[in-house]
């Protein structure tokens, strides 16, 4: 079992962002993931920097943490040569502690350029699996072109490749995504404890680390913990379907209008009560998991990874699929 941290570029900014990371070092955990953004999910989280410029920041300020991005889209806002370019440069200035998270992408970050975002699954899966082609062919060294349906490459080259390429989790929530995660990339990544994700990925061949984010709010009482994560979370509840469709942090704002702080208590272990964190996590490690990122929705950053340190650590490692290690 490996424990991440999230850095939710959404709620903060680039040095806050770096600042959490040594922090998060420092208390053992493992590695962070970052989100890749171009809007926050609600204009009052008030946040969204370039996590490419973070991630570089966070390598040089630590020695020995994993990085990933959780999740990049390499299709629209990115071309997959532009990632195949910044996830080596990353891998060696952090001497190979990064790991490539992509996915099919979200309207609210992809449909700012170009023709925008697709209207539909197939295309937005089309378009990854020819992104992943993109980047693994620059990987393999020399100029390079590709011809697709979708995305294009041209003479390409990436100069500085690491001697240990960056391993790729590919995000996923049904058949398809998970079978793509088992052909072309080297883990899965997933936010739903749905032990279906896991088995797609392994009857598809896949046998590489599973990652997915245990939603979490810490705060000094259960009431000041679920109400911060429902003033900057909210959106969590939405549902994937309608997270990966709407354009605009204020269209978040409308959808999320009726959600309520005994809904919030439903979705994030909220207070200091270790129990009700090892409990959030347990499905998770059910389903099959077995790298889990810590997502805390609370106001305290300091607050939560000091707790972790002291109370959950050494708990969640224990952790295994019939229960019995908390």
């Amino acid at each position: 079992m490996q424990v991440g941290y999230k850095l939710a570029a959404e709620a903060f900014g680039p040095a806050e962002l770096i600042r959490q990371a040594v922090l998060a070092e420092e208390a053992g955990f493992d590695f962070v993931e970052i989100s890749d953004h171009y809007h926050p999910w609600l204009d009052n989280q008030g946040h969204s920097p370039f996590a490419w410029s973070v991630l570089g920041g966070i390598a040089a300020r630590t020695t020995r943490i994993g990085l990933a991005t959780g999740v990049t889209c390499p299709t629209v806002r990115y071309h997959p040569a532009i990632i195949a370019q910044a996830a080596a440069t990353l891998a060696l200035m952090s001497e190979g502690r990064f790991v490539l998270g992509v996915g099919s992408g979200e309207r609210l970050n992809e449909h700012i350029v170009g023709p925008g975002f697709p209207q539909t699954v197939p295309p937005r899966h089309a378009m990854l699996r020819e992104a992943l082609e993109i980047i693994r062919l620059l990987w393999s060294g020399g100029y390079r072109s590709y011809e697709g349906t979708y995305l294009q490459l041209h003479d390409a080259r990436v100069f500085d490749l690491p001697d240990e390429l960056p391993r790729i989790a590919v995000a996923a929530s049904g058949p398809p995504s998970a079978r793509l995660a088992a052909e072309l990339g080297d883990g899965l990544f997933a936010t739903e404890a749905k032990p279906a994700i896991t088995r797609h990925y392994e009857e598809a061949g896949g046998t590489g680390p599973r990652y997915a984010e245990v939603p979490l709010a810490w705060a000094p009482d259960e009431h000041t913990a679920a109400k911060a994560a429902l003033e900057t979370s909210r959106w969590a509840l939405t549902g994937w379907k309608v997270m990966s469709e709407l354009p605009n942090p204020v269209n978040f704002a409308a959808a999320t209008e009726t959600v309520r702080e005994e809904d919030i208590r439903e979705k994030f272990a909220c207070g200091t009560d270790p129990e009700h964190f090892l409990a959030a996590a347990q499905p998770f490690v059910d389903a099959g998991f077995d790298h889990l990122v810590m997502q805390n929705a609370g106001p305290d950053p300091d607050g939560f990874i000091d707790f972790y340190q002291r109370e959950l650590d050494a708990r969640i490692r224990r952790l295994t699929p019939s229960g019995t290690g908390s």
